[in-house]
C-alpha cells in the first residue's frame, strides 16, 4: 500500500504543482488557451486555486515523507477531490462535457490517494 501511494501520490502531486504553477505565476492571457475558465473567473481567484494546489501537493507528499501529522495526506488528497468536483462543475455549467473527463481521472486519483494514505 505504501508504495502505491507513493506512485499516485507522487502522480497527483507534479499534476498539481505544474497546474499551479501555471495558474500562480501566467497572465490570464497566457493561461486562456489551455483554461478557458479563467475568462469568467476573477484572476486573484485562480491565482488563489494554484496556490492551493501548489500547498495540497505539498501535503500529499511532506506528512508521509517526514512522519508529521501524515493525517494531512489525506486531509489534501480528500480537498483535491473535493476541487476536481467543483471544477467538473465549473465545466459542465460552461457546456464543456468533454473537458470533464480529466476531472473524473482525478477525482478518482485523489480517492486511491486517500485511501492509500491511511497507511500511515
Amino acid at each position: 500500500m505504501v508504495v502505491g501511494y507513493w506512485i499516485v501520490a507522487a502522480l497527483l502531486a507534479v499534476f498539481y504543482l505544474y497546474a499551479g504553477g501555471k495558474k500562480v505565476a501566467q497572465s490570464k492571457e497566457q493561461l486562456a488557451p489551455m483554461m478557458g475558465w479563467v475568462d469568467t473567473i476573477p484572476m486573484p481567484v485562480v491565482r488563489l486555486v494554484g496556490a492551493v494546489e501548489i500547498i495540497g501537493a505539498a501535503g500529499l507528499i511532506l506528512p508521509p515523507a517526514t512522519g508529521i501529522a501524515p493525517v494531512l495526506a489525506v486531509v489534501a488528497a480528500v480537498c483535491f477531490a473535493v476541487l476536481q468536483v467543483f471544477a467538473a462543475g465549473l465545466h459542465l455549467s460552461r457546456g464543456e462535457v468533454k473537458n470533464t473527463g480529466l476531472n473524473l481521472v482525478l477525482i478518482v486519483l485523489a480517492a486511491v490517494a486517500a485511501w492509500l494514505a491511511t497507511a500511515f
